[in-house]
């Protein structure tokens, strides 16, 4: 709570300063409020699937960045062009999340009977 009290402090102070700009007022306190949630909560951090690699990863950034060439291309040919890189590397990818998931999948059921035979533990 000091630090959010603190942080709050710099609001009064702002508001009962000098005459400034709105914007520059509305950058200080969003950086207020932005800078003490980061310090209070942290970063939210992303969980992925287990079955995801990180050669997957490379690729959906991959995608993002040709579906952002498709966006700012200037002439039809240059968008046409983009759109074919684009749908080609997007069923690439599909497939290889595709095998990559059975795979995890075929691997998660054998180490799952594995464990059964070792134990001997029985399924009804």
């Amino acid at each position: 709570m000091i630090v959010l009290s603190n942080k709050f402090q710099a609001f009064h102070d702002l508001l009962n300063g000098e005459g400034t700009a709105v914007e520059s007022n509305w950058k200080r306190i969003k950086e207020a409020i932005n800078s003490t949630c980061h310090e209070v909560l942290g970063h939210k951090k992303h969980h992925h699937k287990e079955w995801i690699t990180v050669d997957i990863l490379d690729k959906i950034q991959e995608r993002r960045n040709k579906k952002a060439a498709i966006n700012t291309s200037r002439t039809r040919a240059e968008k046409v062009k983009a759109q074919a890189e684009y749908t080609e590397l997007n069923k690439q990818l599909k497939r290889s999340i595709r095998t990559d998931k059975r795979k995890y999948v075929e691997d998660s059921e054998m180490t799952t009977e594995k464990i059964v035979r070792e134990e001997n533990i029985t399924v009804v």
